[in-house]
């Protein structure tokens, strides 16, 4: 705003020279400035007025919406709320494949303590530790007597063991609320649940994150309170699970193994309906991690994807199948395996005298590394290895657990003409029961691959093509053939015509080398065996039994009759009915009467 002067010179001037009083000039303008001070005050009283007005009608009408509403509304008992209460979220269940339940949340409490507060810090000592037996009792007295505000006692605690503390009746012990993850079914399926901890922590709340297994692979699913009344529904079946956990670690026992796995596969959908390793852990009792020794020892170990092993015998099916499919013989063609068969300082020699030669499907009845490394020296190594990356033996499996990453097959540095023989026969490669259960359903379901999972799937998921229908169909009669005839005679199980094929290999030392008495035993099946529904692989560390006045160690001895055992335990609970095998039907020439 431009101020008029009260004195204007031009005015002041004209008046003089008029006669008049210059003041009343100043005067004037004095009155005139007052009146536009005072217009502007009594807007600005105006405008306050109206703000402050409107104000107290919002305020009115809040306060009488919501005095509404509680005259309308059903009258509840007032509740309090935890300020950390944000931090606890709730976390979606696990379900097997019929929506039982495999892994939900349990409401607990966690105890703590604030020792100025306590009466008789010594009294209260002595009961907690007679109440929590695994406690320190030196350690916590001289925490609930020294100069600490806050003391974790338990971060969660059962509701008897609450009532107990609550016994004691000390101010200074108290309990803040918690949401602990609860696995019903105890140590079933451990290793493919994994299990979870808390996370971000304080005396109201805690976050349960996953620390393993499915835990971990989903925990941002589980963690999403978008899926809350959504479970993760597996593929696993919690009454087959516990049957084979039950049947192999009764086997392990007797067979004297330190370990054992078991996977159970349906060919068609990739979906794994057990699995199973041994020695296993309660995941609601987690135990720590082996902090030396061999971490393979630990319960943690997931051998079914962890364990990389070589799988012997149980490769050379691939090796026969692959050379079929090249056309570079058939199942009747005629190999020498007159042995040693010597690669420069290296020989290879058959576990028996086989004779001059045998037919392919007689190498893989009898089980002849020579015969085998034949086909390899025809197949090549480039081929090789070309077929079985397509059948993902050359990377970790995508089985959907945090575990299955570690799970790195071991390839031989150069593979050469030397290495495609070993491999034919399941030496100089380090595969983990998960790939070869893979493999084993490309030749199931008619020759193509399909991924391993741990998740439902509502219809079949074949993959990529690695052979033939007419290949996988000659392979799974060789199979059948170990049965009836070779090597894991054992695994007959009636009605359910099995077909497989073992596997015995040396166990490398850790330094280098193999032990001379002690063998990774292996049985890779599948039933029934003219319409393979299943995949069934058996895999025993270090077994070792007296049979017959000898020791014996080979799988057809060890793995093969507790997967024979297994088979006829959960087949009835996969709904599969004993049927008499379809016999081969005579070749009938129709000539004119």
């Amino acid at each position: 705003m431009i101020r008029i002067p009260l004195r204007p010179l031009a005015r002041i001037l004209t008046a003089r020279a008029n006669g008049e009083n210059p003041d009343a000039i100043e005067k004037e303008n004095l009155r005139q400035r007052h009146f536009e001070i005072q217009g502007q005050s009594q807007q600005r009283s105006e405008g306050r007025l109206l703000v402050l007005g409107v104000f107290f009608l919002c305020a009115y009408a809040v306060i009488g919406l919501r005095m509404g509403m509680m005259a309308t509304s059903e009258p509840t008992e007032p509740t309090t709320s935890a300020s950390g209460s944000a931090i606890a979220a709730q976390r979606a269940d696990i379900v097997d494949r019929e929506g039982r339940i495999l892994a939900t949340n349990f409401e607990t409490h966690s105890l703590y303590a604030h020792p100025q507060k306590l009466i008789d810090a010594a009294a209260s000592a002595a009961a907690l530790v007679g109440i929590f037996p695994d406690l320190d009792s030196e350690r916590l007295l001289k925490d609930l007597t020294g100069k600490r505000k806050f003391v974790w006692i338990k971060k969660k605690i059962s509701p008897e063991q609450k009532q107990a503390v609550h016994d004691i009746g000390d101010p200074g012990l108290l309990f803040g609320p918690r949401e602990m993850r609860l696995y019903p079914n105890g140590s079933l399926a451990a290793h493919v649940l994994g299990g979870a901890g808390f996370g971000k922590e304080d005396v109201d709340a805690a976050e349960v994150i996953g620390v393993a297994g499915v835990e971990r692979q989903f925990d941002s699913y589980l963690r999403d309170p978008a899926n809350g009344a959504e479970p993760l529904q597996l593929s696993l079946d919690l009454t087959i699970q516990a049957a084979a956990e039950q049947v192999l670690s009764g086997g392990m026992r007797l067979m004297n193994a330190k370990g054992a796995t078991s996977i159970l596969m349906d060919v068609h959908t990739g979906e794994v309906i057990s699995v199973v390793s041994l020695p296993d852990f309660d995941p609601n009792q987690r135990p720590r991690p082996l902090v030396s020794g061999d971490s393979s020892d630990s319960p943690l170990f997931n051998r079914a994807v962890q364990g990389v092993y070589e799988l012997g015998s149980t490769f050379k099916i691939f090796a026969a199948a692959q050379a079929m499919d090249l056309g570079l013989v058939t199942a009747d063609s005629i190999v020498d395996i007159r042995g040693p068969l010597r690669w420069g300082r290296f020989a290879i020699r058959d576990f028996h005298n086989y004779g001059n030669s045998l037919s392919v499907e007689r190498i893989i009845v009898k089980s002849s590394n020579i015969g085998t490394a034949r086909l390899a020296q025809q197949i090549g190594a480039e081929r090789q290895r070309d077929f079985l990356s397509r059948l993902g033996m050359l990377e970790p499996t995508p089985f959907e657990i945090s575990e299955a990453a570690a799970g790195r097959p071991l390839l031989p540095p150069n593979w050469s003409e030397l290495s495609a023989m070993t491999i034919s026969y399941g030496h100089g490669l380090s595969t983990s029961p998960m790939h070869l259960a893979a493999g084993y359903a490309a030749i199931a379901n008619g020759g193509n691959y399909v991924s391993p999972t741990i998740l439902k799937q509502n219809r079949p998921q074949p993959g990529p093509r690695v052979m033939s229908a007419e290949t996988a169909a000659a392979a799974r009669n060789m199979l059948r053939l170990v049965v009836t005839e070779g090597t894991a005679s054992f695994g007959e199980v009636p009605g359910y015509q099995v077909g497989g094929k073992t596997g015995t290999a040396d166990k490398p030392k850790p330094t280098g080398g193999y032990y001379d008495d002690k063998v990774i035993a292996t049985f890779a099946s599948m039933f029934p065996a003219h319409d393979p529904k299943y995949v069934l692989v058996v895999t025993l560390d270090e077994p070792s039994i007296i049979a017959y006045g000898e020791e014996r160690r080979t799988a057809g001895w060890t793995a093969v009759p507790v997967a024979a055992e297994m088979i006829g335990r959960i087949a009835p609970l996969l709904g599969l009915r004993p049927q008499v095998e379809p016999a081969t039907v005579t070749g009938i020439t129709l000539t004119s009467n």
